[in-house]
């Protein structure tokens, strides 16, 4: 056995003891709450034990983890003899515990709290997560299967270079295309589904997050069966800025620089349709009674979603790569506002990447996010007008919609005159 350990200085010590201590409390609170006979003071030992006996020597941590798992055995055993159930949850929590312990005995700090703090958040969410998990379709684990599969088995396989001699299109940067967006689209799906049915504006907001054109049209619908077609204006302008949302976070997490040229002009459009839903009494609206409704968007991610996502942006990648090179930033800035009227996602995400790997400027990509952005809101206008039958509100609506483009594109043209996003580009990243 090493000696070292007993000239170890005090305070290094002290500190992994509480920190080990504390890790078995916050997990042993939890079972006892839960009512359970292994609880917080036996939790607060086993993770001071696995601290110690890391301390101590690698031959020691070992033997005392067989000790933890006789100690589970006879735990369980007693269960049985006594109620015939087991302890399978606690029995696994407290090896986790002891494993915490020892990486408190190695020197780690992040990684022991962490773990515990989530092994107490899946513990103490027992009732949520059954409910949660029992409530899940067919199509949506899925859906949660394709995501891993696109991102964490395929991805590393795709090649991440040019496979073409003019260098128009990286598998790589359309396969990453696909798993942002998807995984976008998969989080905001499963929030949607979660906290929906508490009304109308949460559906809109997070709706807008997945597929705008899908929610205006379904929320529209809703509205006119309801006898709620009033609120369509609102519903609308919700769903609309969510989209804006969602198209700048996809501009961050493709093309940073090009953030300072799409952020203006969207957060102009953004002020525009805030300014519209205040004007519509929304404080009125959310104060009074409202049925609940619950969407039923189809799950995000399937093949034929795929299929179009990675079409889509290869066709404006190679598309806007060669409309530049005969139309220079007008042809890109074209593709990205017919692209935007299929999907504006695809679109911002193709741009960004052109940016990213120096095909345009970033300035030219944040206007391309913006005129994609202003074609999805155009895209809602036939959808509510076939849907809503009260023709003086889908007029108001029109209009105020108006506005929001108009402003839109006057501060996309102000940057193109005066090149505002290029020096702040230049500013900020010099």
């Amino acid at each position: 056995m090493d000696q070292k350990f007993l000239h170890y200085a005090t305070g290094p010590i002290a500190v992994k003891m509480a920190v080990s201590i504390g890790i078995g409390m916050l997990v042993g609170m939890e079972r006892m709450w839960s009512h359970k006979e292994t609880g917080i003071r036996t939790f607060s030992i086993v993770a001071l034990l696995g601290m110690l006996a890391t301390v101590i020597g690698s031959d020691f941590s070992i033997a005392c983890l067989i000790g933890v798992f006789l100690l589970v055995v006879i735990t369980n055993v007693r269960s049985l003899l006594i109620d015939r159930t087991t302890e399978i949850t606690t029995s696994a929590a407290l090896i986790a515990n002891y494993i915490l312990g020892v990486l408190v005995g190695l020197g780690h700090i992040f990684t022991p709290v962490a773990g515990a703090i989530i092994m107490t958040m899946l513990l103490a969410w027992k009732t949520e997560l059954n409910r949660f998990a029992g409530g899940l379709q067919p199509s949506e684990i899925r859906s949660a299967i394709l995501l891993g599969l696109i991102g964490f088995v395929i991805y590393p396989l795709i090649p991440d270079r040019y496979i073409d001699p003019w260098q128009l299109f990286n598998p790589s940067d359309a396969w990453l295309s696909i798993i942002a967006i998807s995984g976008i689209g998969f989080a905001n799906y499963f929030l949607l589904r979660m906290f929906s049915t508490r009304g109308l504006y949460l559906s809109a907001i997070f709706g807008g997050l997945v597929n705008s054109s899908a929610t205006v049209a379904e929320l529209g619908a809703r509205a006119q069966a309801t006898g709620q077609s009033k609120k369509i204006k609102t519903l609308c302008l919700l769903t609309t800025e969510a989209m804006f949302a969602r198209n700048l976070l996809l501009i961050l997490l493709f093309s940073e620089r090009s953030l300072a040229a799409a952020a203006l002009p969207i957060i102009a459009m953004s002020v525009v349709a805030g300014l519209w839903i205040w004007k519509d009494n929304i404080r009125k609206e959310l104060s009074g009674q409202e049925q609940p409704v619950s969407l039923h968007l189809q799950s995000p991610i399937a093949i034929q979603k795929v299929i179009s996502f990675g079409f889509l942006f290869i066709v404006v990648q190679i598309g806007g790569t060669l409309l530049t090179k005969v139309f220079g930033s007008y042809g890109i800035l074209a593709t990205g506002f017919f692209g935007g009227l299929v999907s504006s996602a695809s679109t911002t995400a193709a741009a960004a990447t052109m940016a990213n790997h120096g095909k345009i400027t970033a300035a030219v990509a944040g206007s391309v996010a913006v005129l994609s952005s202003l074609a999805s809101t155009i895209v809602n206008l036939p959808i509510i007008w076939k849907t809503i039958e009260d023709k003086a509100i889908v007029k108001q609506l029109t209009l105020e919609i108006i506005t929001i483009l108009v402003a839109g594109i006057a501060v996309v043209a102000l940057d193109r005159i005066f090149e505002v996003s290029e020096f702040l580009i230049t500013m900020l990243y010099k």
